[in-house]
């Protein structure tokens, strides 16, 4: 018989709705699991037991009163470290904001305050997002609960590793090129990266604004969808947010996909990506073909251009958003300076980390003069030209079918050259400068039993159909924690 923090978000709903538990309970259970594991698997940064428990009893209160109720009332939850919760610490993995206390709450954490979510902490994180592995976090690193000598992926590693390690029956993670989708890969769960503008981006700190994203990571796809549904939609304080009609996510899952054409990208399986991972997503794509869809082979040209596109555009646009980070306002600020622009280099000198300080030198070299054409212009022509391909892929199939990430989940330390760790975003920083919704899923197992991740990428606001997609690839017998 399973434990409570090992059923899905769909049952829990339906347990809670039916009082066979309550949510004290079920939040209870979940914090005892973070006391058993996270000493060792160092998901979480902070934990707020003594408010969850008393927002979980405010909610079996009313529940008792007979009071109907939001359907996420009781759920458990943790968000990334970069998006903020009123009254929390929030330190987006760094020593500059260790201390920090937002004022205010993202509007992703007041819808699911709305829909009676329970919030049980804060999950670690690389340092401003800038990195694939969480060894870049300012804290300690957060390991991958199926293997514990591997990384959990990155920049969301902590999201993944809790979901995965039956801490938390959802996180919310942040995705600029893969945050959300490489360590969902590398943890066996299932992570979505939305259309850029479908969730409001307020209270998340920016890392690059045209490409972060905020989305879920679940255990399955139907929960998956659950929970974008809380969290979509138009914030009038988030102008990039659009307004539109936000669908019912989980109302296509039961249908079939007969018919569906999807394009496996001969760029994206090359010799870069590795011999089980191709061998696992392809066949992958047999099982959509014995679904009823039709496999069909597409090219991406651009693709070659988009890692080092996406590498300049993020650079570029961190190092101006990082700016504010001066020692002046809040954060962290030097104790010892003679003057404003010392107190500048000391206050980022000591509250930054090595990859953050590579990456703000980096952005801020492509914007300097005599040197924007050159590069940041140059990133943005071949953003465009990506985003005519994929126009191009759609005209021709429904959806695209490619790996995760071109390994599974490597060894703490193995990669210690910041390119080879650049590297490892080939495979989803296309989807991310084109702001195209993608879902990762698992999809097979390696020789040593890690988990490979698949990513089904769509068109514009095709969620939806990505979902749809993502059950029926589970009805066939794939892409569960359980059978990889």
């Amino acid at each position: 018989m399973r434990t409570l923090t090992e059923r899905t978000l769909a049952e829990h709903i339906a347990a809670l709705a039916a009082r066979a538990y309550s949510a004290e309970e079920l939040t209870r259970a979940y914090l005892d699991a973070v006391v058993r594991k996270d000493g060792e698997l160092g998901a979480f940064l902070t934990v707020l037991p003594e408010r969850s428990i008393a927002a979980a009893r405010r909610i079996d209160s009313r529940r008792a009163a007979g009071e109907k109720l939001p359907s996420l009332a009781g759920l458990p939850y943790a968000l990334k470290d970069n998006i903020c919760a009123k009254g929390v610490r929030m330190t987006c993995g760094s020593r500059f904001l260790e201390n920090y206390i937002p004022p205010y709450s993202a509007h992703v954490a007041e819808l699911l305050e709305n829909n009676g979510a329970v919030l049980l902490g804060k999950l670690n994180m690389d340092e401003f997002g800038m990195g694939s592995s969480s060894e870049h976090s300012a804290f300690h690193p957060t390991k991958n609960p199926l293997a514990p000598d591997r990384v959990p992926g990155g920049s969301s590693g902590g999201c993944a590793a809790a979901v995965a390690a039956g801490e938390i029956p959802f996180a919310l993670g942040s995705d600029t090129g893969g945050s959300i989708r490489q360590p969902a890969a590398f943890c066996g769960v299932v992570g979505m990266k939305p259309t850029w503008g479908a969730v409001s981006r307020y209270g998340l700190t920016a890392f690059a604004s045209s490409l972060d994203q905020i989305g879920p990571i679940t255990g399955d796809v139907r929960d998956n969808a659950l929970i974008l549904n809380a969290i979509a939609g138009r914030d009038a304080r988030d102008a990039t947010s659009q307004a539109r009609k936000t669908p019912d996510y989980t109302a296509e899952l039961e249908k079939d996909v007969r018919g569906l054409r999807l394009g496996l990208p001969k760029e994206i399986f090359g010799e870069a990506i590795d011999a089980e991972v191709r061998a696992a997503v392809r066949n992958a794509a047999k099982r959509f073909e014995k679904a009823g869809a039709e496999i069909i082979e597409i090219s991406l040209p651009s693709i070659a251009y988009a890692l080092a596109a996406y590498y300049i555009i993020s650079s570029a646009e961190a190092s101006s958003n990082l700016a504010r980070f001066d020692g002046v306002r809040y954060g962290r600020r030097a104790e010892e300076y003679t003057d404003l622009t010392q107190l500048y280099v000391r206050s980022r000198s000591e509250g930054f980390g090595d990859e953050v300080k590579r990456r703000i030198l980096l952005g801020t070299f492509v914007l300097s003069s005599g040197y924007y054409d050159a590069y940041y212009k140059k990133a943005q022509n071949a953003r465009l030209v990506i985003k005519k391909d994929f126009e191009s892929a759609f005209g021709v199939c429904d959806c695209l079918l490619t790996p995760v990430a071109p390994t599974a989940a490597f060894r703490f330390g193995e990669k210690r050259d910041p390119l080879e760790m650049y590297a490892g975003d080939v495979c989803t920083v296309p989807a991310g400068l084109a702001g195209l919704p993608a879902l990762s899923m698992p999809c097979g197992k390696t020789g040593e039993g890690l988990p490979v991740g698949m990513q089904l990428i769509g068109r514009r606001f095709s969620e939806p159909l990505l979902y749809r997609l993502g059950v029926a690839f589970e009805r066939e017998g794939g892409g569960t924690r359980e059978n990889g």
